[in-house]
């Protein structure tokens, strides 16, 4: 067994545990690969329909493990610094750019300090819930450096652009309740009530079709940066124009009518 496990803890839900407690989840190389193949794989599982990211014991994530990181197995024997260096950052900047390009929404359960490489896939999620007693720390800072994994992309799109300098420039910690203030999370809740709040989440999203879930989200990662209004509506029509042509969007219509839970068959 390695140190992300997966079980369904509803149909339809994929929850990956970072499963080091007692080094905070603090992520080896090991993991890191892990977590990558963990994200291909369900991108083509119809069972699917949201992923959930969470953390074993008392924290989300501690960040890189600097003692016991272990090797990146996928890069050779060697290489000079930059080289090493430049495949070791290839593998991890694919973390969140593997989150964002799931057709399946993810959601992040933040229990406890989430620092490090931990920050940037916290808020890669598509929305991100958080116990009251979890911290954000930007830890990058103890490497050299206050950004790493897309931190810099996705910050500032989050918080804006001067509470994103404020956060990355100083490093300060975020506790939950001023995360959710800023919209860096989308809310903080007990911390008892975390996995059922995460889990509420994932049953609004499922009573919709799945490819108006897999489009939706396309369109809104794309549309954020899109150059224009017209653009944007564009891209909208093209998903508008596949979503309806299928079965499970008629089902939803239907269901919706009736006034009964929607029966989705992927087609």
């Amino acid at each position: 067994m390695g140190d992300i496990l997966r079980d369904a803890p509803l149909e339809g839900v994929c929850r990956l545990t970072l499963n080091r407690p007692d080094a905070l989840n603090s992520l080896t190389f090991d993991m890191y690969a892990e977590l990558v193949d963990h994200l291909e794989a369900v991108r083509y599982d119809h069972d699917v329909r949201v992923v959930l990211l969470t953390g074993a014991g008392r924290g989300f994530c501690a960040g890189h493990d600097i003692r016991g990181a272990g090797k990146p197995g996928w890069v050779a024997e060697g290489l000079g610094k930059a080289q090493f260096q430049q495949r070791v950052m290839a593998k991890l900047g694919q973390i969140p750019v593997l989150m964002r390009a799931l057709p399946q929404p993810v959601i992040c359960a933040v229990n406890g300090v989430t620092a490090g490489a931990g920050y940037p896939i916290a808020i890669a999620a598509d929305m991100t819930v958080a116990a009251r007693s979890a911290r954000f720390v930007n830890a990058f800072h103890n490497a050299g450096t206050g950004h790493e994994m897309g931190f810099s992309y996705l910050l500032p799109r989050l918080v804006g652009l001067q509470r994103a300098a404020e956060l990355m420039l100083t490093g300060r910690p975020v506790m939950a309740e001023e995360a959710e203030r800023i919209g860096l999370i989308l809310r903080c809740v007990d911390d008892d009530a975390l996995m059922d709040e995460a889990l509420r989440l994932a049953e609004a999203v499922m009573v919709n079709s799945p490819i108006g879930i897999a489009v939706t989200k396309s369109s809104l990662q794309f549309n954020v940066d899109a150059p224009s209004l017209e653009a944007a509506i564009e891209m909208e029509n093209r998903a508008i124009f596949m979503s309806q042509s299928t079965a499970d969007t008629a089902e939803k219509r239907n269901a919706f009518i009736e006034k009964r839970k929607p029966l989705f068959k992927g087609e």
